[in-house]
């Protein structure tokens, strides 16, 4: 029972500590995508052209959700090329998976840009304290939000 508690933490600390949610979307976008094409011809709206694409479109997909899990500081590029591909497969891939692929891939785009790293909990509030009026700021330094491309405030 202890070890399957400690498994479930860390499994718990891992999946906080990335886009989880954005990247399991965006690989399930791309699975639909790319094995949409592979089902037979009497599913299949029309084959034609759209089945490399929809192939490569799906791969590439299911690469973007694997890197948001694996390389979290790539987060907002995987995030905006998943929508753009999903975008994308909705006029190259038999409407995007039948609508379904597209619409999963945006919205794991959009949680894979928009997730945040977990910097933890605040101890109190400083606004409502009469020492924070008289506090100096915080400096860029000693915020503890680090910035992987070095912008400056």
């Amino acid at each position: 029972m202890l070890l399957s508690l400690r498994r479930w933490g860390r499994w718990r600390q891992w999946r906080r500590n990335r886009p989880f949610w954005g990247g399991l979307f965006a690989i399930l976008a791309g699975a639909w995508i790319c094995v949409l094409p592979l089902a037979p011809l009497k599913i299949m709206l029309q084959q034609g052209v759209a089945g490399i694409p929809s192939v490569l479109m799906g791969i590439v997909m299911i690469v973007l959700g694997l890197t948001a899990w694996f390389s979290p500081p790539q987060r907002s590029l995987a995030g905006v090329l998943t929508t753009l591909i999903a975008t994308a497969a909705l006029v190259l891939s038999n409407l995007g998976g039948f609508l379904i692929g597209t619409l999963l891939g945006i919205l794991g785009g959009g949680l894979m840009f928009a997730w945040q790293p977990h910097t933890g909990r605040r101890t109190g509030d400083t606004a409502s304290s009469p020492a924070a009026e008289t506090a100096p700021a915080p400096t860029p330094a000693s915020t503890g939000h680090h910035d992987p491309q070095g912008a400056q405030p």
